[in-house]
């Protein structure tokens, strides 16, 4: 997430303090002046006076083999998060503000150069020690020197953390000016000195670490389910920014090896709340008896947050991914228009952009100030770019995909391939092309067979291969795949994580989610104009040439994306009246309706 800081003060500030041209506040925003004031009592999608208690049971996928997510080594708990806490935290009905958490004011000065916090009073751990400066600087320096990959990168352009006061931790950043760090920092996640020093914190644990958050763990059986009971004592539940919040007293997860298994396990009420993800099982499977009668809601929520980009990724890693036109060919074999109409129920948008729903999008052709950003790339970039507007292919939806193979077989004859006997010949190696799809989810597996036929009319070789969630963790991890069915989620404030996302860096370090393999001077330069553009205006533009160059770079075949959550639930929760604008807000905003419960109970044991 990016910043463009716009700091509401705390305090009246003394003119000595205005001539240090530093400013104090309680939150940061990034689109303008943040919404709640210094003195708000909560948020306004949550209800202060939501009833505490219940059980909601959950469903998770796969396995799990460690409490540690901060590394990248094994597959961390579900809901593990809520153990811990970062220095602010953001609002679900504004696009990019951070309010203070552990932090009670942050203060920026107007060159950027830095950004210091003073920590509340009273905050503790579970164990009861106070949370300190010192631990805020522990945690920096561990996440980045021994954390998963990601967090070097991130933080890469901070320079150091000291403390510099009994409850005041100051962060100094190198490089150019920076608008997105001081809200990077403030979204550290702190961690407990004393408990994790003479620990090995590069290690898998299935010790239950110390946190300071709403929940702590409360039972578990290693990869199969875990519990987590509601902190009666946490310390921060009255501050405005928890008000109304965590109102379930226990959250468990029950972990399903397939999909279909966990939808069932709804079925039986053996889990009470679901996102669903499939299109058919959201329009054929939620026709049973306790949806008829009212004891299980169906309901789709419309959203306001980016999409992103989900899509089949090629790693260019591997040698024959390398010719674009070869990629553009493979994308033509994706007839959308046919899928959407009898595998998705019309359910569903084609996706055109690496930042889908959201101004940051781009459209047509490049404006005035995006070309000035391209044209100094001219000759490095896709000459496409400045003549075209970026279209994925499209067809009527009858099946009829002959129009689209033969633009593909023009563009696989341009770039030097050749069909013999049916198959398609790498003019590199002069051996028949062949790739593999490595999935996850069996489900995807009706959604690649139509592609995989129609590559097989191009000569293509291609096949599928199903692994586990850990096989297919650690593959991903170690870029072991031809292609896969993956993505990146966007925020309306893209900024560092572009660069783990598409940088030449990331292509070559393990754990990074530059999936792709992307390593162009190009992209590098249109991603540090996103992350140092010094107003929205700048950002929106630098942001849209970088999506218009991933786009005509052809690495992936876009897939579709969905503007409204599809959730199921039992009867038994009550919610506030405003929902949060990009959030379902389910874990922390809904709570157990006692009489509504006492009913469900009631019916379900006449059954």
């Amino acid at each position: 997430m990016r910043l463009v800081i716009c700091l509401l003060l705390t305090l009246a500030l003394a003119p000595a303090a205005q001539a240090a041209e530093t400013r104090v506040a309680h939150g940061m925003s990034l689109t303008g002046e943040l919404k709640y004031p210094p003195d708000f009592k909560h948020f306004d999608y949550v209800n202060p006076d939501a009833p505490k208690g219940g059980e909601v049971r959950l469903g998770a996928f796969g396995t799990y083999d460690s409490f540690n997510p901060f590394v990248i080594k094994g597959r961390p708990a579900a809901g593990i998060g809520l153990m811990f806490e970062t220095l602010m935290t953001t609002s679900g009905d504004e696009a990019s503000s951070e309010y203070g958490l552990l932090a009670q004011s942050v203060e920026v000065p107007e060159d950027l150069s830095w950004v210091a916090y003073t920590l509340r009073e009273g905050a503790y751990w579970h164990d009861g020690k106070p949370i300190t400066p010192e631990d805020v600087v522990f945690s920096f320096d561990i996440l980045k020197t021994k954390g998963a990959p990601h967090y070097r990168h991130y933080y890469a352009n901070v320079d150091k953390a000291e403390v510099t006061g009994p409850r005041r931790v100051k962060f100094s950043f190198s490089g150019p000016k920076n608008r997105e760090l001081p809200q990077i920092v403030s979204q550290l996640f702190v961690l407990p000195k004393h408990y994790w020093e003479g620990r090995d914190f590069e290690a898998t644990t299935l010790e239950p670490p110390v946190g300071s958050g709403p929940y702590k763990i409360d039972g578990f059986e290693a990869g199969r389910w875990i519990s987590y009971k509601r902190h009666d004592a946490h310390w921060a539940k009255d501050l405005p920014v928890n008000k109304g919040r965590y109102n379930f007293d226990v959250i468990r997860y029950d972990y399903y090896r397939e999909d279909q298994i966990s939808f069932e396990a709804f079925k039986a009420h053996q889990i009470d709340f679901r996102m669903e993800s499939t299109a058919k099982r959201w329009a054929t499977g939620y026709d049973f008896p306790a949806i008829r009668d009212g004891r299980a809601i169906k309901e789709t929520i419309d959203h306001e947050r980016p999409t992103g980009m989900q899509a089949f990724v090629f790693n260019l890693r591997r040698a024959k991914f390398g010719d674009r036109r070869l990629r553009q060919a493979l994308g033509y074999a994706m007839d959308f228009e046919w899928s959407n109409k009898n595998l998705f129920y019309d359910q569903y948008t084609r996706t055109k952009s690496y930042f889908a729903n959201s101004e940051l999008a781009s459209s047509g052709l490049p404006s005035a100030d995006e070309l000035k950003l391209l044209e100094p790339l001219r000759g490095k970039i896709p000459d496409d770019v400045f003549t075209e507007a970026y279209d994925p292919p499209a067809t009527d939806g009858s099946g009829n995909m002959r129009g689209q193979l033969r633009l593909a077989i023009r563009l696989l004859k341009d770039a030097g391939y050749e069909i013999k006997d049916g198959k398609l010949l790498d003019p590199a190696t002069g051996k028949p092309f062949m790739m593999e799809f490595l999935l996850v989810q069996p489900s995807f597996q009706r959604i690649v067979g139509p592609i995989i036929e129609n590559l097989k009319r191009l000569g293509v070789e291609a096949t599928v291969r199903v692994v586990d969630s850990s096989q297919y963790q650690r593959r991903t991890e170690t870029f072991d795949f031809d292609i896969i069915a993956s993505g990146w989620g966007q925020s309306l404030s893209p900024g560092n994580e572009q660069r783990d996302f598409w940088g030449s860096e990331a292509a070559t370090r393990e754990g990074s989610r530059n999936f792709i393999g992307i390593q162009d001077e190009a992209i590098d330069i249109l991603i540090d104009k996103v992350i140092y553009a010094s107003n929205r205006a700048e950002l929106v533009t630098a942001t849209r040439a970088l999506d218009r160059v991933l786009l005509w770079g052809h690495y992936v075949i876009p897939n579709w994306h969905s503007r409204n959550f599809r959730i199921a639930y039992w009867n038994r929760f009550d919610r506030p009246a405003i929902r949060p604008k990009y959030l379902i807000g389910f874990h922390d905003t809904w709570w157990v309706d006692p009489k509504k419960d006492a009913t469900l109970k009631a019916e379900e044991a006449k059954q």
